[in-house]
């Protein structure tokens, strides 16, 4: 018999425990709160470097699981960057009117605070012209000199008019001047004008004679008319050379102190000379009083107009970063297209959209421009054109602000095409390693703009520096959120559970969502008498989360136990045994036994994986099947190809099935099957195998141990079950506590191997040599079987082709029987 003990583990390889009894405190609240992050260093050294190298491209992409504090240490990192920064200058946005292009709106930048007194000053300066301009145009120095270019007009006019009616006199005629015009009026015979009542009562005659007395007139009199109409137009520029005048000079006078004060910069200067010469050219809409009741003068303008000529002067003070004294962080939540480059928004007028540069609403670009902004990858491609919204901002270095009306087919009577907005920004996506993987290799841009990629694990190293930063991040989300601090036991607790969720006792888990639960569920827990939460009510919360998930494996468990599912865990047979896998249900997953049969059978020589004829298996499970074929084609069939055949099949297993962890239970089975040598099915088997039989670590190994112990304590402990793993599995064995006692008591056993030889030999309790010798002459067996078939197939075919003797044959000659013996040769070949 095989001596099964040099494999077998003991209790202190089944478990890491955790004892802080060397370490100078008793609760949490003795430690100082931990500031960053635990065992991240890599992804934080990438990400400070990302953030705060100056070039062009150097965004970042946040890379990890969620849970792994990614995205509150991404978030901690910028705002003390941000902080930090003190050499970079951010900047006030404003929207202002195009004097030259009123479809496309000027955008202004000013230092930050600038923004808000611009818009103030310039607003107020309109107010006061408002105000001032109906008081200049009613002062007596400006009636005096209106007064002058109307008596000159009339002086001029009337001039012109005595020269016409001296010659229109000659010609029997005088002019009028009326509101109207000039009219031409008959004279009588005596010199006089004609009266209304003479010339209705004029004969036929008559009247034609001065019609066409009055035709030749007006054919004569042009040179006066045209002179009459060039002392009109003279007298209009004459009149607006006035206004203009007088508006230049109350408009420089109040533009002047604009432009000192914010003229420095040449687009601003441009955009203030522009408003200023519009005021001139439009002076003559501030000439109408202001109404008595109405105080605001943009409210006046709005009863007259409906506003819409002095908004024209307004300013949309679009970014405003005045109360900021860091660089800006804007943490998008949802970010859609209008959400990350602004919206153009629109008003219905009359059943139509139209729209102007105060309706221009700024976006997360523009709120984070100088500064960082943040994304979650899943949420920016959950949008359409938000990504390549972003990819165009980043690639140009500013902001254009469009509107999606015809991409969705809208109509609107206008539109407008706002200034690009320059962009100095800091990009950081947060995201998972596959959608990292697939934008650099698919996106060019991506790769151009995105060189930083930090890169957060999913656990890191269980030495004593990072278990005292657990405690103290306990510690800190005690103090954040409110919760009983924890004692020194319960920190032990929740460091055992860490490694337990990171399999691995060398190992701690970086999902700090998953052991925040556990903080949250322990203090729930906790007695209101006690101050601090212990171990017992961390065990509590373990075993708590435990239950509410649990009713599935519970199913499972009656099932075993009433002999619904078929289980042996006493006694040997032949072809058959217990494999181990793992089953889950949302957060939790569990362990459990799997009956595994194989038949073998004389034909052509393979592996019948059920699973996969039936597609119910997955690629890497039929990969391990192939494998399978590998190892048992190199050691058996070098000589002589195996003429045999096997069906092997997860009994009583109706759902998917992948994995290679079960590759070696296949292969025990398969080898009984063959050599019928039978195996204790009270030794559950885990483990994937290489082409060489090496056995190589599988997932899930504590679930799978402890499944199979649960079953075992449900059918009843004999002192002999056990289980089979993987040696390199050793370091990720976090087990109960009642299967720690169970082995330590001697009532249950696991082994960890490393070559198949190993595990056969265990299963079955013979020498590999006594097994391989019993496979090969299995193997013989069935070729001499095959060769016999084959040559009594043979033979049944010759003599069906032999010919059947023939009766009352004439003798022949020699050549006859010649021909005969070449039949017999024939015959014999």
């Amino acid at each position: 018999m095989i001596d099964t003990r040099k494999w077998e583990l003991g209790p202190e390889d089944l478990k890491c425990g955790c004892d802080l009894s060397d370490y100078n405190f008793k609760t949490t609240k003795d430690l100082d709160p931990l500031r960053g992050i635990i065992g991240q260093n890599r992804a934080a050294e990438a990400m400070s470097f990302g953030l705060n190298i100056k070039k062009k491209g150097y965004n970042v992409y946040v890379s990890g699981l969620s849970g792994t504090g990614r995205t509150s240490y991404t978030k901690s990192l910028v705002q003390k960057v941000a902080t930090a920064r003190k050499d970079k200058i951010i900047n006030d946005w404003v929207y202002v009117y195009n004097f030259k292009s009123p479809d496309e709106p000027t955008a202004l930048a000013f230092n930050a605070g600038i923004g808000k007194s611009f818009k103030k000053d310039v607003e107020l300066t309109v107010e006061k012209l408002v105000e001032e301009v109906p008081k200049i145009f009613s002062s007596r120095e400006y009636e005096i000199r209106s007064a002058e270019i109307v008596q000159r007009y009339e002086r001029l006019s009337k001039n012109i008019l005595m020269e016409l009616n001296e010659f229109a006199r000659s010609k029997g005629f005088v002019f009028q001047q009326t509101n109207q015009g000039l009219f031409s009026i008959p004279l009588k015979p005596d010199g006089t004008p004609m009266a209304d009542e003479e010339y209705k009562n004029l004969t036929e005659e008559d009247y034609d004679i001065i019609k066409k007395k009055s035709i030749q007139l007006n054919k004569e009199i042009n040179d006066y008319l045209n002179r009459i109409k060039s002392l009109e137009e003279q007298f209009r520029e004459s009149l607006e050379e006035l206004d203009k005048r007088t508006g230049d000079s109350i408009a420089s006078f109040f533009m002047e102190v604009l432009i000192e004060d914010y003229g420095k910069d040449e687009k601003v200067l441009s955009y203030m000379n522009d408003m200023k010469h519009d005021i001139i050219d439009n002076i003559n809409k501030f000439k109408e009083p202001k109404s008595q009741e109405l105080a605001n003068p943009f409210l006046m303008m709005q009863q007259r107009d409906d506003g819409r000529f002095l908004m024209r002067y307004q300013v949309n003070l679009f970014i405003d970063n005045s109360d900021k004294s860091d660089l800006p962080i804007v943490n998008e939540i949802n970010p859609t297209y209008y959400n990350l480059t602004g919206m153009i928004e629109y008003k219905n007028e009359m059943g139509l959209m139209t729209t102007n540069f105060m309706q221009l609403k700024p976006g997360a670009l523009h709120r984070a421009n100088g500064g960082f902004l943040i994304l979650d990858v899943k949420d920016l491609f959950s949008h359409p054109f938000a990504w390549e919204a972003l990819r165009r901002a980043l690639r140009t270095d500013s902001i254009t602000m469009e509107t999606l009306n015809k991409q969705y087919g809208y109509i609107v009577t206008s539109t407008l095409k706002p200034d690009p907005i320059d962009l100095d920004i800091k990009v950081i996506l947060i995201g998972d390693y596959m959608t990292y993987s697939l934008l650099y290799a698919y996106d060019e841009e991506f790769r151009k703009q995105f060189r930083i990629m930090a890169d957060f694990d999913v656990e890191f190293k269980r030495n004593e520096e990072n278990v005292i930063k657990l405690a103290r991040f306990i510690r800190s989300h005690c103090e954040e959120v409110g919760l009983k601090h924890f004692d020194k036991g319960a920190v032990e607790m929740v460091v055992e559970y860490s490694s337990r969720i990171a399999e691995d006792k060398d190992k701690l888990s970086a999902r700090f969502n998953q052991v925040v639960e556990i903080l949250y569920e322990a203090e729930a827990y906790s007695d209101e008498k006690n101050e601090y939460v212990t171990a017992d009510d961390v065990m509590k919360a373990i075993e708590g989360k435990k239950y509410r998930n649990s009713k599935y494996e519970e199913k499972l468990n009656e099932l075993f136990e009433d002999g619904t599912l078929l289980i042996d865990i006493d006694g040997e047979k032949i072809g058959q045994i217990n494999g181990l896998t793992v089953m889950g249900s949302g957060e939790y997953s569990f362990g459990k036994p799997a009956r595994m049969t194989a038949s073998t059978y004389k034909g052509k020589a393979g592996i019948i994986n059920i699973e996969r004829e039936v597609r119910h298996s997955g690629s890497i499970h039929d990969k391990g099947v192939l494998i399978l074929s590998g190892y048992l084609g190199e050691k058996y069939g070098k000589e002589k190809p195996i003429s045999l055949t096997t069906s092997i099949t997860f009994e009583q297993t109706y759902s998917h099935i992948d994995g290679d962890s079960a590759s070696s239970t296949e292969l025990y089975v398969i080898i009984s099957s063959i050599a019928e040598i039978p195996i204790k099915q009270y030794i559950a088997v885990t483990g994937s195998i290489s082409q060489k039989g090496e056995i190589q670590p599988i997932g899930g190994v504590n679930e799978k141990i402890e499944g199979f112990f649960d079953v075992c304590k449900i059918k009843g402990l004999t002192g002999k079950q056990g289980v089979l793993i993987p040696k390199t599995n050793v370091k990720n064995l976090m087990l109960r506590q009642d299967v720690i006692d169970a082995v330590r008591d001697g009532v249950f056993h696991i082994y960890s191997i490393e070559h198949v030889n190993e595990g056969i030999e265990i299963l079955t309790g013979l020498p590999i040599e006594e097994i391989d010798e019993r496979v090969s002459k299995r193997l013989r067996e069935s070729d001499e079987d095959e060769g016999k078939a084959d040559e009594k197939a043979l033979k049944e075919e010759l003599m069906q082709q032999e010919p059947a003797p023939q009766a009352g044959i004439e003798e022949g000659g020699d050549d006859e029987d010649e021909n005969n013996e070449d039949e017999d040769e024939e015959r014999k070949l």
